[in-house]
C-alpha cells in the first residue's frame, strides 16, 4: 500500500514541476490573462453547477404556483364535503317485502314462478327469463335496496339468453324496519 502511495506522491510532484516551470515560462501579462481566464471559468462553472438550476426552479415554481394553489383549494372544498357527508345520516332504505320484489320484477318484466319471504331472506324462482333482465334486476335490488344475492342456481336453457334461476336473497344491515 505504501508503494503505490509513495508512487501518486512522486507523480503529484512531477506534475506540480511541470505546472511550475510552465509557470515561469509565461511573461507577467500572460500570467493575468490565465489567472483572468481561471476566475472566469470558475464563476462559470459555480453559476452553472449551483445558481442556474436554482433559478430556472424557481422560475418554474413561480408558474406552476397558481395552478397548484387552485388544486389545493379544490381538494379543501372536497375534503370538507366528505367531512359533512359523514356527519349525515346514511340514507334508509325501505325493508324487503312481498310486494316492492313482485313489484321490481314486474318492472323489469319478469314474472316470478314463486316468491316466497321468511324473515330477512327471501327466495325468487324465475323460469325462462332472459338471462340480462335478470342481471339488471339484481343490480337494481343492490343499488336500490340494498339488497345481496346470498345463493344463486342458474341454468341455461336451450334458448340462447334464457334461464331458469333460483335466487336467494338477503338485504344488508342497517335498513329500518
Amino acid at each position: 500500500m505504501s508503494i503505490a502511495l509513495n508512487k501518486g506522491r512522486a507523480a503529484l510532484a512531477a506534475r506540480q514541476q511541470a505546472l511550475q516551470a510552465f509557470w515561469a515560462e509565461r511573461t507577467a501579462q500572460e500570467r493575468k490573462l490565465l489567472s483572468i481566464g481561471a476566475v472566469v471559468a470558475g464563476v462559470a462553472l459555480v453559476y452553472a453547477v449551483c445558481f442556474e438550476p436554482a433559478w430556472n426552479g424557481r422560475i418554474a415554481l413561480q408558474k406552476s404556483l397558481p395552478e397548484l394553489r387552485q388544486k389545493a383549494a379544490v381538494l379543501q372544498s372536497l375534503a370538507r364535503e366528505a367531512g359533512e357527508l359523514s356527519r349525515q345520516a346514511p340514507v334508509q332504505v325501505a325493508p324487503m317485502n312481498r310486494e316492492g320484489l313482485d313489484a321490481s320484477l314486474r318492472a323489469r318484466g319478469l314474472a316470478p314462478q314463486s316468491l316466497s319471504l321468511t324473515g330477512e331472506y327471501a327466495r325468487v324462482q324465475l323460469n325462462g327469463v332472459p338471462f340480462a333482465s335478470v342481471m339488471l334486476w339484481l343490480d337494481g335490488l343492490r343499488r336500490e335496496g340494498r339488497i345481496a344475492v346470498q345463493d344463486a342456481k342458474i341454468t341455461a336453457q336451450g334458448k340462447p339468453g334464457m334461464v331458469d334461476a333460483t335466487l336467494s336473497l338477503h338485504q344488508s344491515p342497517g335498513v329500518t324496519r
